[in-house]
């Protein structure tokens, strides 16, 4: 090789392949440092960019699983509220059974167990109304599907997950009818002129002489608890109608007097009964017959709705009937994000709760609703019962729901995240971590480039000298 002083082209190969030895070095210094063998795109585009990916994925699927375990906290809240609704209706039905007991029972107690079933009623409306996670209403029917209705003589007692959201005309074609019985002669201004007894659903009443009409029906009304019976004026203005408050086939009535003619209370010495008629109303496109003034969709896309028919303001023993606008029906089910991606979700409707939705609709039964229950009589006790049992069962039915749904979406959802999550992170761990093993060889291999290019840089810098020698 040639000895020339202008260019040392052996010292400038030196210093290339010293600078790549410590940029590798470097590289190797950083990649042992961080833990990563991708610290930038430079290290690895196609890497970087399935790594990133798998990074988010990740993040995804750690969110997510803090949202079930979050969904699983609400549904037992919820489930723990229920539970106690619960232990209040087998309590309620204990003192139904009890008032129902009618060889022993007097009026005090009946009265007694009425006292408390009212209290216990006005607990389970309360529960249902406060129960909440964080600021979440759960039982009140907001976390639910929800009705409401246009005209004020239809209410909506509940709807339920199977009832489709929109707006449904509703149109009675059959009134409800309440059982009803009028006088036969009037009492306009009169007043009686002896004493007199009524029996009315088989319970006596004693008139004494000199009530007036309006008296009679006061003292009619006294046992409205007993006898389901309500008096009132027969809107001529000179006799009295009694009508059973409870509308429909299971609504009857018995009324028979001792005294008859003119001067009486006006009804016969033999006995005039009276049975009530059920609703028939259309739902959207669908016509059902009710229980009463209580009408439940029981198939279509209405079906689970619940709804009940006001009174005729003019006749108080009827319904009104004919168009009663529509009922719009909204799904506020609780939906919750338990996938890392886009439209991975999983929902539950919680029915309303509330006594005026518990044992709704119960066939043959004078009772509308949880809420109306009256145990004052041992034949409305063992309608109560059955009212009851209807509660406990949409009560459980509602455990039971919301029990699946916890165990069988967002518990095993949670667990093939967990499992996904192990997956992905392992994946993304071969893509972008340090194989510390291989990368401290190769640091090594490095340092010790680095270290000889060094050597032998100096020793190319110095090949130059040898010119001199010739020149002496």
């Amino acid at each position: 090789m040639a000895l020339v002083l202008a260019n040392n082209v052996s010292s400038l190969n030196a210093q290339h392949n010293l600078t790549r030895s410590s940029n590798n070095l470097a590289k190797s210094v950083e990649r042992l440092s961080s833990g990563l063998k991708i610290n930038r795109g430079a290290d690895g585009p196609a890497a970087l960019v399935i790594s990133e990916k798998q990074r988010a994925q990740i993040a995804g699927l750690e969110q997510a699983i803090e949202n079930s375990e979050k969904a699983v906290s609400l549904v037992q809240t919820a489930e723990g509220a229920l539970n106690e609704i619960n232990s209040l209706l087998v309590k309620v039905r204990s003192l139904a059974l009890d008032s129902a007991n009618a060889g022993v029972n007097d009026t005090d107690a009946l009265a007694a167990n009425q006292a408390e079933i009212s209290n216990a009623l006005d607990t389970i409306n309360r529960i249902a109304n406060n129960t909440q996670f964080g600021t979440k209403k759960l039982l009140d029917g907001s976390a639910g599907v929800t009705g409401t209705a246009t005209d004020t003589d239809i209410s909506v007692l509940k709807a339920t997950a199977d009832t489709a959201a929109g707006t449904y005309a509703v149109s009675v074609g059959t009134r409800a009818e309440r059982a009803y019985v009028d006088t036969t002669t009037a009492l306009a201004a009169g007043t009686l002129a002896q004493d007199e007894t009524l029996t009315i659903n088989d319970v006596s009443i004693t008139l004494n002489s000199g009530l007036t009409r309006v008296e009679v029906q006061n003292r009619i009304n006294e046992f409205t608890a007993q006898t389901g019976v309500v008096a009132e004026d027969d809107g001529a203005g000179t006799g009295i109608r009694l009508r059973t408050e409870a509308f429909g086939t299971a609504a009857s009535i018995s009324v028979v007097s001792n005294q008859s003619g003119a001067n009486s209370a006006g009804f016969t010495t033999s006995e005039q009964t009276d049975t009530g008629v059920n609703a028939i109303a259309t739902i959207g496109a669908n016509t059902f017959t009710g229980v009463g003034n209580v009408v439940t969709a029981t198939s279509g896309v209405t079906e689970g709705l619940v709804i009940t028919i006001g009174a005729d303001p003019a006749d108080s023993t009827q319904t009104v009937n004919g168009a009663n606008g529509n009922v719009s029906i909204s799904d506020n089910a609780l939906q919750f994000q338990v996938g890392p991606n886009a439209n991975q979700t999983a929902e539950i409707a919680i029915d309303k709760v509330n006594p005026t939705s518990l044992g709704v609709g119960v066939a043959g039964n004078q009772f509308a609703s949880l809420n109306d229950v009256d145990v004052t009589s041992a034949t409305k006790a063992q309608d109560a019962i059955a009212v009851i049992d209807a509660a406990i069962d949409d009560i459980t039915n509602a455990r039971g729901t919301l029990g699946a749904f916890q165990q069988n979406t967002l518990e095993s959802t949670a667990n093939n995240l967990r499992t996904t999550l192990e997956n992905t992170v392992n994946a993304e761990s071969v893509i972008r971590d340090t194989d510390f093993a291989s990368e401290i060889a190769n640091f090594t291999r490095q340092q010790v480039l680095v270290q000889a290019g060094t050597s032998v840089l100096g020793n190319a810098n110095q090949q130059s000298q040898l010119v001199l020698s010739l020149l002496q």
